[in-house]
């Protein structure tokens, strides 16, 4: 009886098996993880999981707020990319223009200098202080010239002879947008969004440096108590793998479901 290569795939089939992902995937596990207790004990490092244990609370405490920051930072990231990437289309000029300063600025910026920007001039002239509504707010920002980018390339990806075809049925342009470009573009861009949600998550890291009680807040603190390094970031690693592999392995079944092609 012939048995299956766990090994190699098969030349007829694109995909492995179920049995050899998991089989591979157990492999290459066992031995990222072996090549990490050998540093550790060439080290002649003891871990001490013990001081996780002890402040489990602030590591549960900031892998929920996380969370929630990252669910409500997606939401108006949404509505925000939803906004510049029409206003990107707009003929009124003053408004796209607006967009493609807003893209290009955002985008070539990074996040850590954005939050100073946001947090220490703007929002201390606007008289805001809630770190968290900031923390939001900022991460939003950020994400929502991202999204913008993955909405305008699923509306230009719609082919220009279904709009022609549209207009010389006589469809206005609400209409052209509300029966055939949307429902197609919001199947192209999920795969997309659900990678930018990955970004999101760890972007949120970078609120700590406004005292934001995040995880990896949370884990720096705990971290100037215990001075157990190693073992509070490697469970800090861990929790946002717990938060992230689930959405990109999503991200992937999106992608095989609506035969996204990037």
């Amino acid at each position: 009886m012939n048995r299956p290569n766990l090994l190699w795939k098969n030349e007829e089939s694109h995909h492995p098996t179920r049995v050899q992902q998991a089989f591979n995937i157990a492999l290459v596990s066992a031995f990222m993880l072996g090549v990490l207790l050998w540093a550790f004990y060439s080290l002649d490092y003891t871990l001490r999981l013990d001081t996780v244990y002890l402040y489990r609370t602030k590591f549960i405490d900031g892998f929920l707020m996380t969370i929630i920051i990252a669910f409500f930072s997606l939401i108006l990231s949404l509505i925000i990319g939803s906004f510049l990437a029409f206003a990107g289309k707009s003929r009124f000029l003053p408004l796209h223009y607006f967009s493609k300063a807003y893209v290009e600025i955002i985008r070539g910026t990074p996040l850590l200098v954005q939050i100073y920007v946001f947090f220490y001039i703007i929002a201390t002239a606007m008289h805001l202080s809630n770190r968290y509504v900031l923390g939001v707010i900022i991460l939003s920002v950020f994400s929502g010239a991202y999204i913008c980018e993955i909405i305008r390339a699923g509306i230009e990806s719609i082919e220009a002879s279904q709009i022609e075809t549209a207009r010389s049925l006589g469809f206005t342009s609400y209409q052209r947008y509300r029966y055939i470009i949307i429902p197609q573009v919001f199947k192209r861009i999920l795969p997309p969004l659900a990678g930018q949600l990955v970004s999101l998550i760890k972007d949120s890291s970078l609120l700590s440096v406004i005292a934001v009680s995040e995880l990896t807040k949370n884990v720096q603190e705990v971290d100037s108590f215990t001075f157990a390094t190693f073992e509070n970031y490697i469970v800090l690693a861990l929790l946002y793998m717990i938060l992230t592999v689930p959405i990109s392995y999503a991200s992937k079944v999106l992608e095989r479901k609506f035969n996204y092609e990037a």
